[in-house]
């Protein structure tokens, strides 16, 4: 496989482990597709302010667990852009949301900002990640 492959393999494993039915992840998956040092980033819009959450890999797990429990949900990539120079990639991932992998409604849309880094050992892993949602 070349770069890009392995990157997009890892981005990926990345949303089929997000994605599923209501109920539990497999989070074992996130030594697949994160470094344990990897920093994600949720934001949004507070009183009209921009807000954000960032999480280690554990953190974003139990953050997200009581939402994956109690309802289906399927990230779903729509286009993707990778850039990459030496050992470091940025990838630029457009998702949309839904309850079902071929839902016709979208319940968002947003894009991953995803930076990695190609470990001498586990080969390209997530470091950063930030995401937003489409807003009006």
């Amino acid at each position: 496989m070349n770069d890009e492959q392995e990157i997009g393999a890892v981005v990926d494993e990345m949303y089929d482990m997000i994605s599923g039915p209501a109920g539990p992840r497999d989070w074992s998956r996130q030594a697949n597709c994160f470094l344990p040092e990897a920093r994600q980033v949720r934001t949004w819009v507070e009183d009209g302010r921009p807000a954000m959450l960032a999480m280690g890999p554990e953190e974003y797990q139990r953050n997200v667990t009581p939402f994956f429990m109690a309802n289906p949900f399927y990230e779903v990539e729509t286009s993707r852009r990778i850039d990459l120079f030496g050992n470091m990639a940025h990838v630029w991932s457009h998702y949309e949301a839904r309850t079902s992998p071929d839902d016709a409604d979208v319940e968002r849309r947003g894009i991953n900002s995803i930076q990695l880094f190609r470990h001498p050992e586990l080969g390209w892993r997530i470091i950063h990640m930030i995401w937003d949602n489409e807003r009006q």
